[in-house]
């Protein structure tokens, strides 16, 4: 039996896997438990009596050595610890992304959605990220025979604004963080939320006040607006989106140029997914191609959107299953 999981800022996803059959798969709230022992310990008690023989889990936050301090939850995860608490010698953890990346390689064609559809994928490197509770970001390098996931922290680096709005956007983000504005603070659930409230600034678009006061009373602002804006019911919403997609497009960009992923790019994560409609009007692949005299060479790439849900989940079962066997 294999526990593949999928930590996350906002939710845990826990699944027990006997060969391809799912035995068991819940979905917890991160922020209600203070440490992932309480959530395991709560998941055990949900599932049938049945021995563990690996553990692979996905979490939203950089390995060292082995183990994991989460960037967006107050856990410290530690192997020799979960693998006592299951009575497993065989953990590992692997960053979300890398998890993510492990899935995009075992998934079907028919599990994305094409982006720039007339490019070709090539044998190569692949580049994967994921906008959600934060921006993850991954590279797949290969070496002419088999594929190698490289795990990374790039969507911490420094927000580069490519017009004369996003410059006065990144002037409106260091006032809330003075000392470093990254891409994660903008692509991001929480980036939807700030992209929003610096436009209703702007004064140049209607403002609802219903609407409004809907956000002020719902717990995912980020969702309400990306559902509005998906439905076309509200033009700051639409332009919150498009802008999100601008500048979520010029750092998939970026990533490309920094490993030439040939193989495709891919996006994962719940904003890619519940915004596809977004992303695919071309704001998006705009801004990615918008990269001067590699723009050529960016248009051959594929792009692609991961329409499964469990990426993560589904990567770290495939590492589980088929790296360590």
């Amino acid at each position: 039996m294999i526990l593949a999981g999928d930590i996350g800022g906002t939710k845990t996803l826990l699944a027990i896997y006997d060969n391809n059959h799912c035995v068991a798969k819940h979905t917890f709230s991160s922020v209600n438990y203070a440490t992932f022992h309480s959530l395991l310990a709560e998941f055990l008690t949900l599932i049938p009596s049945v021995r563990i023989d690996k553990v692979c889990i996905g979490v939203a936050g950089a390995i060292v050595d082995g183990n994991c301090e989460t960037t967006n939850l107050p856990w410290k995860l530690i192997c020799s610890e979960i693998g006592e608490q299951l009575n497993c010698s065989q953990v590992k953890l692997l960053n979300d992304l890398e998890a993510a990346a492990w899935g995009v390689l075992s998934l079907p064609e028919t599990d994305f959605a094409h982006l720039n559809p007339n490019a070709k994928a090539g044998q190569g490197n692949c580049a994967v990220l994921a906008a959600g509770t934060g921006l993850g970001e991954a590279i797949i390098f290969h070496d002419g025979e088999k594929h190698h996931v490289i795990a990374n922290e790039g969507g911490h680096c420094d927000f580069a604004p490519t017009d004369s709005e996003q410059m006065a956007l990144l002037a409106f983000m260091q006032t809330r963080f003075h000392q470093h504005v990254s891409y994660e603070r903008l692509v991001s659930g929480a980036g939807i939320e700030a992209i929003y409230d610096f436009l209703s600034e702007t004064n140049e678009y209607p403002f609802s006040e219903a609407f409004a006061q809907k956000l002020n009373h719902a717990d995912d602002k980020a969702a309400i607006i990306g559902a509005a804006a998906v439905a076309q019911i509200d033009e700051l919403c639409v332009k919150t989106l498009e802008l999100f997609s601008k500048i979520y497009g010029a750092e998939a960009g970026n990533l490309a140029l920094k490993c030439l992923p040939h193989g495709g790019v891919y996006l994962t994560g719940g904003i890619g997914l519940k915004c596809l409609p977004i992303l695919q009007k071309g704001a998006f692949l705009e801004s990615f191609l918008a990269k001067g005299r590699f723009r050529t060479m960016l248009e051959k790439i594929p792009v692609k959107v991961c329409t499964q849900a469990d990426v993560v989940l589904l990567g770290a079962l495939h590492y589980a299953r088929i790296i360590t066997s």
